[in-house]
Order: structure tokens, then C-alpha cells, then sequence
């Protein structure tokens, strides 16, 4: 009767031990599929497009505006047109003021007032006083040379932001940021000494 009592216990204690280990395992079972369901939840990272500087450099020095769409900077292509239409409107405005300056000038110092009948408005009116012609050519002329340089100055400024968007393309901007302290050696001081080093990103 004890022996038989006996076996009873064991068989319950193994059937208890039976339970708790399939109940562990099922609780195991549903956390892996927990985290499946949480790691195929999370969107994929994105894959950062390469952007090469030197070939944004390149299509912007040849054609304004072609580094910005190469950058994907769509927006920028009105500032780069506006500021490199508005400096070439300027310089074929000024130019033919001071060819008609210029042709006036020539015109009413010519000592001959025939000629001065072809002198256009509004240097007609003061014929007599050539160094007011001749001081306004000057003063179109000096604005021809200042649109050109400004020309030059925002196809260059074009050129650069080309280049500083391809490069800041790829710059690492996650929330992985640490802070630690390094043993270092200066090959300029010959010395050691302990840096902080700031990881950013991987």
C-alpha cells in the first residue's frame, strides 16, 4: 500500500514537472513569436543613396542647377536661375547703355553738328555738356564689369552648394551618440596622454 502510494506521488510530481515545462516552453515559444512580430513590425532602414561631391561639382560647373537636381534639391534650382538670370539681364542692359553712351559721347565731341542730330534721347538734351555723357558711360561701363564678377561669384556659390549637399547627403544624423575617454599619443607633442573620443553613428 505505501509502495503503491509512493508511485502515486512520483506520477503526480512527474506530471507537475510535465505541465510547468510545457507551460515554460509555450511562454518561450510566445516571446520568440512576440519579437518576430515586433522586428518584422519595425520598417526596414533606409539605404542611404551614395552621392558623389566631385560628380555634383562637375555637372553644376557645366550646366547651373544640374548639381542641385543630381542632390535631389529641387527647390534651389529658383534661387540659382533667379540670381544668374537677374546678373545676365543686368550685364545686357548695362552693355547697351554704354554703347549708346559711348556712341554719344563720340558723337557730341566730334565737333561737327551735323552729326549731332543722330545722338539719341536722353543725350540729346545735353550735347553741350559731353562730360556728363562721358561720365555716365563710365559709371555703365563699372556696372557691365560688376554684373560679370557677380555672374562668376553665383555660378561659383552654385558650384559650392552642389558640392556641400553631396557631401552632407550621407552625414550620419541617428541617435547613436557616445561619449568615452581613450588613452592617446601625440606624434606632434611626443606625449600621451587620455582624449574623449565622440562616436557618432557606427
Amino acid at each position: 500500500m505505501l509502495v503503491g502510494k509512493k508511485i502515486t506521488i512520483l506520477l503526480f510530481i512527474n506530471c507537475l514537472i510535465g505541465l510547468i515545462s510545457s507551460a515554460q516552453v509555450n511562454d518561450t515559444l510566445k516571446e520568440r513569436k512576440n519579437q518576430l512580430t515586433l522586428d518584422t513590425a519595425k520598417p526596414a532602414p533606409k539605404l542611404i543613396e551614395a552621392y558623389s561631391p566631385r560628380k555634383a561639382i562637375i555637372r553644376s560647373a557645366i550646366l547651373p542647377g544640374w548639381g542641385q537636381i543630381y542632390n535631389k534639391k529641387y527647390w534651389k534650382l529658383p534661387l540659382v536661375y533667379g540670381a544668374l538670370g537677374t546678373t545676365t539681364y543686368l550685364f545686357f542692359r548695362n552693355l547697351k547703355q554704354y554703347k549708346e553712351a559711348k556712341e554719344a559721347y563720340i558723337l557730341a565731341t566730334d565737333n561737327n553738328p551735323n552729326n549731332d542730330e543722330q545722338i539719341q534721347q536722353p543725350y540729346y538734351t545735353v550735347k553741350d555738356q559731353p562730360e556728363r555723357i562721358r561720365t555716365f558711360r563710365n559709371q555703365v561701363r563699372q556696372n557691365v564689369d560688376y554684373s560679370v564678377l557677380f555672374f562668376i561669384i553665383f555660378w561659383g556659390l552654385n558650384v559650392a552648394d552642389a558640392a556641400v549637399d553631396a557631401h552632407l547627403k550621407t552625414f550620419d544624423v541617428s541617435d547613436d551618440l557616445s561619449l568615452r575617454i581613450k588613452p592617446g599619443f601625440s606624434p606632434l607633442a611626443r606625449t600621451s596622454g587620455i582624449s574623449l573620443v565622440l562616436a557618432i553613428g557606427k
